[in-house]
């Protein structure tokens, strides 16, 4: 046995999170619609679309697929949005299911948000860059929603998942 967690394992727990999430958001709607602020966002809505939007982006990276223009993604509703997070996650799981994938082979990143001496990564790196960007992100939703006075359930950290022992 390793001692290292998996991509595949890493994705479960990120399923988890957006399994929750899109519970919650379906039992009670007006979450969406809160107030948000995080990255810019203007509400709740439009942090989700950020972070399943992300996922989808990192994962053509690393499949070496097209990137979809932000333009040109769903920006609502939340079904159109949650398919975004299945079919990063799709992306993900035919690699992972490919042995012939190099996840040290590095991917040179040419975007201005990048900082200069993080442009070089492991296509392994910015999958797990893509999990760990949306759970850093539930995290953050978890104290808003709890803040606005919405109890909320979210146990969003690893040692709560099925994903692993």
């Amino acid at each position: 046995m390793t001692s290292a967690i998996s991509i595949e394992e890493l994705l479960i727990w990120n399923d988890e999170s957006a399994t929750f999430w899109k519970a919650s958001f379906d039992a009670n709607p007006a979450l969406l619609q809160l107030p948000c602020g995080i990255d810019d966002t203007p509400n709740v809505q439009e942090l989700v679309r950020h972070i399943w939007m992300a996922e989808l982006r990192w994962a053509q990276r690393v499949a070496g697929l097209s990137v979809v223009p932000r333009e040109e993604l769903p920006t609502g509703p939340l079904e159109a949005l949650l398919s975004l997070h299945e079919k990063a996650a799709n992306i993900f799981r035919t690699l992972i299911d490919d042995p012939t994938q190099d996840w040290d082979g590095t991917l040179k990143l040419e975007y201005d948000w990048v900082p200069a001496h993080a442009r070089i990564a492991s296509r392994r790196k910015m999958a797990a860059h893509a999990i760990f960007h949306s759970q850093r992100h539930w995290a953050q939703l978890a104290t808003l929603v709890r803040v606005a006075g919405f109890p909320s359930d979210f146990l969003g950290d690893l040692i709560f998942s099925q994903a692993l022992l």
